[in-house]
């Protein structure tokens, strides 16, 4: 009895040692799927968490970038940023006449002032026998005032303003410029617009921080057009000038950089061009009567046969300066013979 019960307690315990991995294959084959899964692929909840730290990292970086000041390729924005900033260089040996504005830089025959007028006014008179030069009369769409003004020769209404004034120019780096660069500078298309002479007076030399056009819609393709300027010339910014431009550039949803066509027309081009004779303005006189009130007298040298009776005349009559050649020019303005009068 008792060798019986010991062989039936042994079959009992191999039994239960071959069940066991029986239980345990059966469990791990249909009652844990899903971790084996999880642990292979992840699940929706993991692909959504995933997703989202991708799209934070690279929010992240792209707000980086906007941080660290980058902008578009090809905008205003951008070019602003290629420029130095730093402070503005003492005014020491500025001249305006360095710049030597009003020279044939083209050589085209005529000087830059009337070539901007023939670029910048619409229905153009232009003076017989000036070789299609000098404009007598036109019409003014002031980019700066937003409206339009008649312009007379015998009248000062309108001015030729350096976008970025000769002044500025000089303290941001064309202190170094020898003497052809500031010629180029000074007579510069990209540089130049017709307006009218009370804004450009009020402007002075102001950069963007102390002067913007009145017209706010032409701000954002001003400041666009002293960037152009400033690149173009290797010129620096000083840093409320940078800030100034850079709170209208935040208004013009990526303002391009200023890219037109601005060369001067030929002699004779511009806008409906008509051409006359032109009518002596007020303060001219005539050489024939041999002196003006003050005894001074046209010499023989002057190529017109009127001149203006002093310097005051002809700023009055938006002539100044008066070069060798102009209607109005005559020796006794001229002190310095250099052919131009009443700089």
């Amino acid at each position: 009895m008792a060798l019986a019960a010991v062989l039936s307690l042994g079959l009992l315990s191999g039994c239960a040692e071959d069940a066991q991995p029986t239980v345990d294959t059966a469990t791990s084959s249909s009652a844990d799927p899903k971790p084996t899964r999880a642990a292979s692929e992840p699940s929706a909840d993991s692909l959504a968490s995933s997703s989202e730290d991708t799209d934070e990292e690279g929010e992240s970086e792209e707000g980086g970038e906007g941080r660290a000041g980058s902008s578009a390729a090809g905008t205003a924005s951008a070019m602003l940023d290629e420029l130095t900033v730093k402070g503005r260089a003492p005014k020491t040996g500025y001249d305006g006449d360095l710049f030597k504005w009003r020279s044939d830089t083209d050589h085209n025959g005529c000087d830059t002032r009337n070539d901007v007028l023939r670029r910048d006014l619409m229905s153009i008179t232009l003076k017989a026998g000036t070789r299609g030069c000098i404009v007598l009369a036109g019409t003014l769409a002031d980019p700066y005032a937003g409206e339009t003004y008649d312009f007379d020769r015998s009248a000062n209404a309108v001015d030729i303003d350096h976008v970025v004034a000769r002044s500025n120019a000089w303290q941001t780096g064309a202190f170094e410029f020898d003497e052809e660069t500031l010629k180029e500078f000074g007579n510069d298309p990209l540089n130049l617009l017709a307006v009218s002479s009370s804004l450009n007076r009020q402007k002075g030399d102001g950069d963007a921080a102390t002067w913007l056009p009145p017209n706010k819609t032409f701000r954002c393709e001003y400041v666009a057009r002293q960037i152009a300027v400033k690149h173009k010339y290797d010129l620096w910014v000083v840093p409320p000038e940078k800030a100034a431009m850079e709170r209208v550039l935040d208004t013009c949803d990526d303002q391009p950089t200023f890219a037109e066509d601005v060369d001067w027309p030929g002699p004779g081009d511009g806008d409906n061009v008509t051409t006359k004779e032109e009518t002596r303005p007020a303060g001219q006189k005539s050489s024939s009567s041999g002196s003006s009130s003050s005894g001074s007298s046209s010499s023989s040298s002057d190529s017109s046969s009127t001149y203006f009776e002093n310097c005051t005349a002809a700023r009055e009559a938006g002539a100044a300066p008066v070069r060798r050649g102009d209607a109005g020019y005559g020796s006794h303005l001229d002190r310095d013979g250099d052919g131009i009068a009443c700089e």
